[in-house]
């Protein structure tokens, strides 16, 4: 499993002083929607420069105009962007296309996507998803290994999985292996994130 950090609802001095605590125990970078809003593709640029050997990821959360914003984000120096589920065919289609010419990867997001999306997905030529609890829903529920379920049968797909994870969740996970597992305010909100960061690659070690 890849340990991904989410970098979300943050300045840009606490996503640095983070990343500098943390930077030894993660092996893909997020930078989050909110920080993508409020900083823009300055911002993934300098992350960019500033840890060359990490994978980038912009959390763009695109669904129209996929061409442009594929190439922005991967232009900028992300190594992977985000498209949603719930994006038109051919919006996912554009991304993927955009994607293969910059070099780059798109994670689609599967937020509130019902299951049978997936195989739609699957037949586009996704690769690569996110499995994804969101922020509003975390108060009913974290993810799980039953939420893998419908992806089961699509063994060409990896899975990113997102929705509270923790030290401790990480090890409920095992059974399913993520090839990713997302983890923002369990490191981000800690007092020492150091030491929750370290906590989450151990249990991923493990």
């Amino acid at each position: 499993m890849n340990f991904q950090l989410a970098l979300d609802r943050l300045s840009r001095e606490e996503c640095r002083h983070i990343l500098n605590e943390t930077a030894h125990y993660i092996d893909w970078i997020e930078i989050g929607t909110g920080v993508i809003k409020e900083y823009g593709m300055a911002f993934v640029k300098e992350i960019r420069t500033a840890y060359p050997d990490k994978t980038i990821v912009a959390d763009m959360k695109t669904c129209d105009a996929a061409e442009h914003e594929t190439k922005q984000a991967l232009q900028a120096g992300a190594d992977i962007t985000t498209v949603m589920a719930f994006s038109h065919n051919q919006t996912i289609q554009k991304a993927l296309e955009a994607a293969e010419k910059e070099g780059g990867e798109i994670m689609v997001d599967l937020l509130n996507a019902p299951p049978e999306r997936i195989a739609e997905l699957d037949e586009l030529g996704v690769t690569l998803v996110s499995l994804h609890i969101g922020k509003d829903q975390q108060a009913e529920k974290m993810v799980g290994s039953d939420d893998f379920i419908p992806l089961q049968p699509f063994p060409g797909i990896k899975v990113a999985a997102a929705g509270g994870i923790n030290a401790e969740s990480v090890k409920n996970l095992r059974e399913v292996n993520p090839y990713t597992v997302i983890v923002g305010s369990a490191v981000t909100k800690a007092h020492n994130p150091s030491e929750a960061a370290r906590a989450v690659r151990e249990a991923i070690d493990k």
